[in-house]
This record gives structure tokens, sequence and C-alpha cells, in this order.
């Protein structure tokens, strides 16, 4: 299998993220891929995915993933029946740190039973 058809999901990906300034090559039997992804929850994104394709330590992949927004982990658009604390497990892994988003978004929320579709929610860095 060629290198660039094992890692097309982590490609596919970054064009679904809409990585900026994002590069391909492929030298040497290595895939190089480059860009700067929106948030730190994007690029993690995108190493699980190089990890799912290649294993813990790929050898056959380079990739030079930058942040455009280290001020932040990621920004979530509320969708219809989520809670604080299902946002939190999704991002975190851990509901009860739903506070953690509370208090980083207190600007428009006023309680963290309260929240609406299309709210545009900063999830905070840990």
């Amino acid at each position: 299998m060629m290198v660039r058809e094992k890692y097309q999901g982590v490609l596919d990906l970054g064009e679904t993220l809409g990585i900026q300034d994002g590069d391909v090559k492929v030298e040497d039997g290595k895939l190089k891929i480059w860009g700067t992804a929106k948030t730190q929850y994007e690029k993690n994104l995108l190493w699980d995915a190089i990890k799912a394709a290649g294993g813990d330590s790929p050898s056959d992949i380079m990739a030079d993933i930058k942040v455009a927004d280290e001020s932040v982990y990621a920004r979530h658009t509320v969708a219809s029946g989520e809670t604080l604390g299902k946002i939190a497990k999704h991002y975190y892994g851990d509901p009860s740190k739903y506070q953690k988003i509370y208090q980083a978004n207190t600007d428009i929320l006023k309680n963290p039973d309260l929240i609406y579709p299309d709210q545009e929610l900063i999830i905070p860095n840990l």
C-alpha cells in the first residue's frame, strides 16, 4: 500500500476541518504533511487519525500541524438536546468538567442548565 493511500483518512479529515495553509508531499517513502488547525482539539483529531492509520509511533509520516488559536481548546456550536455535561464528556472525557465550560462562557450563559442551539461556546484549555 502506498503511504498516501494509508493516510488518506488523515488527508480527508484535514480537508473536512479546513486546515489552513496545508500541503502534502511524498518524499523518500514518507508522507509529509503540514498546515494550521483552528484549535488544539482539531490538531488532536488529526494526530488521533495519524495514530489510527500508522500506530503509536509511525515512521512513514512527518506532520507539522500548528494551531491558529491557542487561547481555547475548541469552539463548539450547541446542537439541540446537548447539555454542558455532554459537551464536557465529548471534549474532556469527563462530564463533571462542565463547570470549566460554564465559567469560560459566563458572558453568554447565566445558568449552566440553560444552553440553547446555535450558541457558540468556548471550550477552554485545561
